[in-house]
């Protein structure tokens, strides 16, 4: 008798769809959200922000300190592409606040940058 195969890919987690994780929200961002752009919350969390999702409040609390896009989306273990879009939801409620680099950065924070993408 023919037998399945073992699955492979429980350690993969549960699998959720990109519109499941941003409530339907497709990315429509005013501002330009790069990997290095400092993110910041304007306020601490509250129990008003669960309306937002449990991701949104997650990122408002871990952004209590400052956070690029990059260790956002490396701490949420999400897409990059995912994390602008919640993050593009809360900048136009005001929620957040960006902060872009002056200066361009050197060649350590790529480095940085690189190697927390390819953890990912």
């Amino acid at each position: 008798m023919y037998s399945q195969p073992p699955w492979i890919d429980e350690d993969a987690g549960p699998l959720v769809r990109p519109y499941a994780v941003t409530a339907g929200l497709t990315g429509n961002l005013r501002e330009e959200l790069d990997l290095i752009t400092t993110i910041v919350a304007a306020r601490p969390p509250s129990t008003l922000d669960d309306e937002l999702g449990s991701e949104c409040s997650r990122i408002m609390g871990m952004c209590q300190r400052p956070l690029s896009v990059a260790e956002v989306s490396s701490q949420l273990r999400l897409p990059v592409g995912i994390v602008r879009v919640l993050l593009g939801e809360l900048l136009s409620r005001g929620l957040l606040y960006k902060r872009s680099r002056a200066v361009s950065p050197d060649k350590d924070v790529f480095r940085a940058v690189i190697n927390g993408l390819r953890s990912l």
